[in-house]
């Protein structure tokens, strides 16, 4: 009876065991944010990123995650990407990401939005996102380019869709340039009026019954020509590519991807 009973609890006991185990490979999935497969980032660089993802992720209610790797066997990155994506969504559950990738084999990158990140980061904030972090991706500063992922993201996601975050009508200067327009006319304009009007004019002096033209004259002085030459767009820097799509599973996404 009493070896029963020990058997009873041994059993049970590996059982919670089991699913406590279970548990925790779940939420070790779930709360993992870098895939650094390539070894691109120290360990202090994985650990600030890491903090950084979580707190600005939680601004935004999305998750900002990162995967590297030295080779997508084969695949375009865009498709390696998408991937991975849905085999981590579908372990997770976790569907609204935003989802930087680096292929360090091909020097490319690619910058995906997914679920409600597809609208607040549309192809067009992404395409502005990649041009503040490719000067970093050429110069191999990985963990810089991370982080202004991270940031630069988040600043544009708390904007009305379809808006330019980077209009020049939303910077303060160019506020703070009217606003000193304004104030310079007005001031401007009070101070002609503090002394009077002016009511002569030239023909005040002119006698007009008595003033004539007496002869007209044109005489051609000289001759200009002046010459400019034509730009000739020569290119420079990595070719975009990308620009959204569906992942394997099903998953629509917004993206962009550029070569480094």
């Amino acid at each position: 009876m009493v070896r029963t009973v020990a058997k009873n609890i041994l059993i049970v006991s590996l059982f919670f065991l089991v699913l406590m185990m279970g548990g925790f490979t779940a939420s070790a999935q779930t709360d993992q944010l870098i895939y650094d497969e390539a070894g691109l980032l120290t360990q202090a660089e994985a650990e600030e990123l890491r903090a950084l993802a979580e707190n600005y992720g939680e601004q935004q209610n999305v998750k900002f995650l990162f995967l590297t790797t030295n080779s997508t066997e084969g695949q375009s990155i865009e498709g390696y990407m998408g991937d991975f994506f849905d085999d981590r969504a579908d372990n997770t559950g976790q569907e609204d990401a935003v989802l930087l990738t680096i292929d360090i084999g091909s020097r490319e990158v690619y910058l995906a939005g997914f679920g409600t990140a597809e609208r607040t980061l549309d192809a067009k904030r992404i395409d502005l996102v990649l041009d503040r972090i490719m000067p970093e991706m050429r110069s191999a500063d990985y963990g810089g380019a991370f982080r202004d992922t991270v940031v630069t993201s988040s600043r544009y996601m708390e904007y009305r869709p379809g808006v330019n975050p980077e209009s020049i009508f939303l910077k303060t200067w160019f506020h703070l340039t009217i606003a000193l327009l304004l104030a310079g006319g007005i001031v401007g304009s009070m101070l002609y009026n503090v002394g009077g009007r002016v009511t002569t004019t030239p023909g005040t002096y002119i006698d007009r019954d008595h003033t004539r033209v007496r002869s007209e004259q044109d005489r051609f002085r000289n001759k200009t020509v002046t010459r400019s030459k034509v730009p000739q767009n020569k290119g420079g820097g990595g070719g975009g590519f990308g620009g959204g799509g569906m992942t394997g599973g099903g998953r629509s996404f917004s993206g962009g991807g550029r070569s480094f």
